[in-house]
């Protein structure tokens, strides 16, 4: 069966998303301001999943409708084909939603009578009164804009970002999805060299190492749709043997982290062994004064501390004028650097041949490119 699937991304990363949803077979891809929309089967939702690198969940639409009263969504609601999923001892949790620029503005209202509507649907199916709610639960979202609202049922359960080898971080860790974004950005390749001269928990290395080598970001955990009675087991099986039949155990990729804690660089090697990219990772102590480019080429790809997140508003911007100073690239080099400081420009002291807008969590960033002066 065909489904109207949504996955919402990083603002800014929508092309990338929608190259990744492609290359999982789906179809009729629609790109939208911080998602992507498109069709696909069990198949399809299996392998997003799995593979996609920068999609923060992978969502069943199940209906969008325009509603002025509350009254408007329960009968909407009754309309839904819930059973198609769930069961009639399954649960329903309806999430904690938006609602934007609509007269509805009350979220806590509006998810009630979402739940009240799936919940009448139910038990007009199976003929009963009461729901038991002792069974798998399905997890419903909703978004309200502008006065319509977008029902989705989730199929991941923990957001894509949380791959699995992250349990620790340091104090201001990059989101993988986004940190992955960046990497396809960088337009990383088996045969590059990567240095991250603030390597943190190594998030920005280990999403290269991932993407150079192929390994896919949920081959280490479970999504929620795995474990539904209406979908066949066999096809997930199928796209994690796909995904890992697929990793290039032969990656000529290497990658180099510094950090000037030490517990950040162990932290960093920690998490690349967890992820299983720690053969192509090499991290050690190191001052951001002290860098300098080795002898072949390389992509230099980092996140550095800015005071929203760290440290005092003048240790960061000398941080800033010693990067200035030591990673501007010559030759074949080239640098990708991710901030929200508003005066990075004037700090770093050399303009960037391009700039794109990015948010890190709520921060609104810059990814500034440099390629070889």
């Amino acid at each position: 069966m065909e489904y109207l699937l949504t996955a919402p991304c990083n603002f800014g990363l929508e092309k990338t998303l929608a190259f990744e949803i492609k290359r999982a077979g789906g179809q009729d891809i629609v790109t939208r301001d911080g998602k992507i929309d498109f069709r696909g089967g069990e198949e399809v939702i299996a392998r997003a999943n799995i593979t996609c690198r920068t999609a923060e969940r992978i969502g069943i639409v199940l209906a969008r409708f325009r509603a002025e009263t509350l009254d408007e969504i329960v009968e909407n609601c009754r309309k839904i084909p819930i059973e198609n999923f769930a069961g009639r001892d399954d649960q329903l949790h309806v999430l904690q939603g938006h609602s934007l620029n609509s007269g509805l503005s009350s979220v806590h209202a509006i998810q009630s009578r979402i739940k009240i509507g799936l919940v009448r649907r139910m038990q007009e199916k199976y003929g009963i009164q009461r729901l038991p709610e002792t069974g798998t639960e399905f997890r419903i979202d909703f978004l309200m804009l502008k006065n319509e609202i977008t029902i989705t049922l989730d199929t991941t359960g923990a957001s894509l970002h949380k791959r699995g080898y992250r349990a620790l971080s340091n104090a201001a860790p990059i989101k993988e999805t986004l940190a992955a974004g960046i990497v396809d950005l960088a337009h990383i390749r088996e045969t590059d060299t990567v240095t991250d001269p603030f390597c943190g928990s190594g998030t920005i290395l280990i999403e290269a190492a991932m993407k150079a080598a192929d390994i896919a970001p949920g081959l280490g955990r479970k999504f929620s749709a795995m474990y539904w009675k209406c979908f066949d087991r066999k096809v997930w099986d199928n796209a994690f043997e796909e995904a890992r039949a697929a990793i290039k155990h032969d990656c000529g990729f290497e990658a180099y982290g510094y950090d000037i804690d030490p517990e950040a660089v162990k932290l960093t090697e920690e998490n690349a062994k967890k992820a299983g990219a720690d053969r192509y990772i090499k991290v050690r102590v190191r001052d951001i004064k002290d860098y300098h480019y080795p002898g072949v080429p390389v992509k230099v790809i980092t996140n550095p501390p800015y005071a929203e997140r760290m440290g005092t508003s003048e240790e960061v911007r000398e941080i800033y004028r010693t990067m200035g100073r030591v990673l501007l690239p010559r030759g074949d080099n080239s640098l990708y650097i991710i901030t929200s400081i508003e005066d990075f420009e004037e700090l770093f002291g050399e303009k960037p041949d391009r700039n794109r807008k990015l948010y890190n969590g709520m921060i609104q960033c810059r990814l500034y490119t440099y390629n070889s002066r």
